[in-house]
């Protein structure tokens, strides 16, 4: 899984994993969530790969939009 960049530096986000409809996201906490097409819709997980491949914004963009659009978490 690939580390998050953490641009901002205060991000709860450790590392995440890319699907092809999908997007893993871990967490300081240690806990995985993953958020599908179906779950959190398409936009919203396009816009948190791009978000995680730039670094920065991805944990504010999941508390403000997503929430608990998630499909499943471990």
């Amino acid at each position: 899984m690939p580390r998050y960049a953490n641009l901002s530096g205060n991000s709860g986000v450790v590392a995440y994993q890319v699907g092809a409809d999908s997007i893993t996201v871990e967490f300081s906490n240690r806990r995985f969530y993953l958020y599908t097409n179906e779950s959190a819709g398409a936009d919203n997980v396009a816009h948190m790969k791009r978000l995680a491949a730039q670094g920065q914004g991805l944990s504010a963009f999941i508390s403000a939009v997503v929430k608990d659009g998630y499909a499943e978490r471990w």
